[in-house]
């Protein structure tokens, strides 16, 4: 799991077709290796992947074609800037959301404005995640956790501010860019316990009531 707090820009060293998969070298940034274990789990532009060697600046892992398929790495060239975040511990301090590092579907950007000293973006999403992003709410872009600002048929819009601007990739967004979208895990829930409470299960006092009652919707 992790929070969707960049902790480092590291960089596309190397991308080696094995088949239809692919294995990727990164070098980390200021990513402290110092932890990373064979097996353990480091989001790369908000994908998780898992450590199959490492160095103390660097590791590798394998991108299955679905992976391709279903993310921005099709797109991506040695050289590219990524954002990374090792998963959390029980000891991390939670200042994001709840991020799975599995990508729900690839945006676009399409409009990308300067608004004082904050940018403005609007990205295009899959028409099936409308029903997930509010207004005010998470999403997860190229693995940041970001706070939809506006939305409309299939677009949501992000105003950053210039920290952001600064630790994170997010400055080199420009139109037409793909983006990996993961949309707040609290409301795929949601939409589960909705669905159950329709179809012929056990009555649940989980309803759409109790929610609103307990601050949840």
């Amino acid at each position: 799991m992790f929070t969707g707090i960049i902790e480092a820009i590291g960089t596309l060293k190397a991308i080696t077709p094995r088949g239809e998969d692919i294995s990727i070298h990164v070098d980390a940034g200021k990513l402290d290796m110092g932890d990373v274990k064979l097996g353990d789990s480091i989001a790369t532009n908000g994908v998780c992947l898992t450590v199959t060697a490492h160095t103390a600046t660097t590791y590798t892992a394998d991108l299955s074609v679905e992976t391709l398929n279903k993310t921005g790495f099709a797109h991506y060239q040695v050289g590219e800037k990524v954002n990374l975040e090792k998963a959390m511990l029980p000891t991390t301090r939670f200042g994001g959301h709840i991020v799975s590092g599995h990508v729900d579907g690839v945006g676009e950007i399409i409009d990308r404005q300067h608004v004082g000293r904050a940018i403005e973006f609007w990205v295009q999403m899959p028409q099936e995640l409308n029903k997930y992003v509010a207004e005010k709410g998470s999403i997860t872009v190229d693995g940041i956790s970001l706070t939809v600002n506006g939305l409309r048929k299939n677009a949501f819009k992000l105003t950053i501010v210039p920290h952001t601007t600064e630790e994170t990739t997010i400055d080199r967004f420009q139109v037409g860019r793909k983006v990996n979208l993961e949309v707040d895990v609290m409301a795929r829930y949601m939409e589960r316990l909705l669905q159950s409470h329709t179809q012929s299960e056990p009555e649940s006092r989980i309803s759409m009531e109790f929610l609103q009652q307990n601050g949840f919707a």
